[in-house]
């Protein structure tokens, strides 16, 4: 019997999944996951990710075994592990979903050359984005540099809608080659669990991703445009972790939010007439949008600044002299005597996720009050966020920093005193995650915010200039 092999990657989903349709149109097929942390480029998941990522492949294999698919599970170089299964069952076409950043392509590519070379029928699929990268450009045929040009071009553009899930039924019925065992990977933190937190606050499931869409799209879309901004309101969608592994996939969601934007908010108790909600969450999958488009244009966007120009910024670097690292752990920590950044750590910490104006400004805090290297920051998040992903991670520190994309004015500094007032008045969340912030236990500020401030205006002078 010819078999398909459908390799999931950052799509754990069965429903809008074209290449899992693919497979099983062609009659019986295999589901392949490879967690590749060994191929040249590729870079290792950080451990709030890893957790996630444990989750979603209970699920995906629950949800694949009531199509009667089987998951087989490898670890290695994802070259070597999807050809070596293909021969292993004799498969006649290899199936996925395209990914974006410059090693995967790599990978990609070189599997569908080896399956070309044996005369195996490999196909590829936009599953992940609305708009492929390559077909976005300006007027003079270049890369958007600017989100405002790009949005206002793409939003416009139509794409499909979401697919169905196949029938039951589709699996291979001869015995499969061995899979490796879940817990052998060791995915899940033990000593110490420090996981709790996530456990707590989210369920890594597919149905849980559309249940979190649903409540926000009929309760709490409409208040976003101002919501989305208070950190001591529930004004956030909360999907973010569902599409970084793709249990959730864009085009489900835009048809979600599609239909309260066509059909009027008058359908929508909780969307009052002239709200913007809807337009700026729209926006909003835009900006992630932005970003991998970003990451297809410079691979190398995590190491390296976009604007050539602050090579040589006198950023510190976390092996700097002791007064660095004693800097870095107390913003790390939450003990910085800077009550919203603290909140912002601290929430990290126990739920894996940190609001994203409280983001702004806890990178803000790191990057130009005391002067660190974006990237320093940019690890840490990529390790501690359960929705760090390749692109929006990166992309955002360096929009920040003011070395991406879109970053003008590069020389902006968020005052976290201003923004705990602005947008936390009452301090519901700094009481929160920072409970002593009002007694002698709580510490003072390592650093003086306007003398800091001060001389992060002097260095950005230069690059300025």
């Amino acid at each position: 019997m010819n078999v398909s092999i459908v390799w999931f990657r950052d799509d754990l989903r069965v429903a809008d999944n074209p290449a899992l349709l693919a497979a099983t149109g062609e009659g019986s097929a295999v589901a392949l996951y490879v967690l590749d942390e060994e191929s040249p480029g590729i870079r290792a998941l950080g451990g709030a990710v890893k957790w996630w990522l444990h989750y979603a492949l209970v699920d995906l294999r629950a949800e694949l075994a009531q199509l009667g698919i089987e998951l087989i599970l490898r670890r290695g170089p994802g070259v070597g592990v999807v050809t070596e299964l293909a021969a292993e069952l004799g498969a006649g076409a290899l199936y996925w979903n395209r990914r974006y950043g410059g090693p995967e392509r790599e990978v990609d590519a070189a599997v569908k050359s080896w399956a070309g070379d044996k005369g195996i029928h490999a196909e590829s699929f936009q599953a992940n984005l609305l708009h492929e990268p390559w077909k976005v450009r300006t007027g003079a045929g270049n890369p958007y540099q600017v989100f405002t040009p790009f949005w206002r071009t793409v939003s416009t553009e139509d794409f499909r809608a979401p697919l169905g899930h196949p029938d039951p039924g589709s699996g291979f019925g001869a015995p499969l080659p061995e899979s490796d065992g879940l817990e052998s990977w060791n995915l899940l933190p033990t000593t110490p669990d420090w996981a709790g937190g996530l456990r707590e606050n989210w369920q890594p499931t597919a149905a849980a991703g559309h249940e979190l869409l649903a409540d926000f799209l009929n309760e709490r879309v409409g208040d976003y445009s101002d919501a989305r901004d208070r950190p001591d309101q529930r004004g956030t969608s909360r999907l973010s972790p569902y599409l970084r592994w793709g249990q959730l996939s864009p085009f489900q969601i835009w048809a979600g939010l599609a239909q309260i934007r066509q059909s009027g908010p008058t359908s929508h108790s909780s969307t009052p007439a002239g709200s913007t909600g809807p337009a700026v969450f729209a926006s909003e999958l835009g900006w992630r949008e932005f970003c991998w488009h970003q990451l297809y244009h410079h691979p190398d966007l995590a190491t390296t600044n976009l604007r050539p120009q602050f090579d040589h910024f006198p950023w510190r670097t976390a092996g700097g002299d002791e007064r660095s690292a004693e800097h870095l752990a107390a913003w790390q920590q939450g003990k910085t005597g800077i009550p919203m950044v603290d909140a912002g750590q601290r929430e990290l910490w126990h739920t894996g996720v940190m609001h994203n104006r409280v983001r702004m400004v806890a990178a803000s805090f790191l990057v130009k009050n005391l002067g660190f290297d974006w990237r320093v920051g940019e690890q840490w998040f990529w390790d501690t966020l359960i929705d760090a992903d390749a692109a929006s991670n990166p992309a955002n520190w360096q929009w920040v920093a003011g070395s991406g994309a879109d970053a003008s004015p590069y020389f902006r500094i968020f005052n976290p005193l201003t923004q705990a007032k602005k947008f936390d008045p009452a301090a519901k969340y700094v009481s929160r995650w920072v409970p002593e912030v009002l007694s002698s236990d709580y510490p003072e500020p390592i650093v003086d915010l306007q003398v800091t401030r001060r001389e992060a205006l002097e260095s950005y002078a230069s690059i300025k200039a």
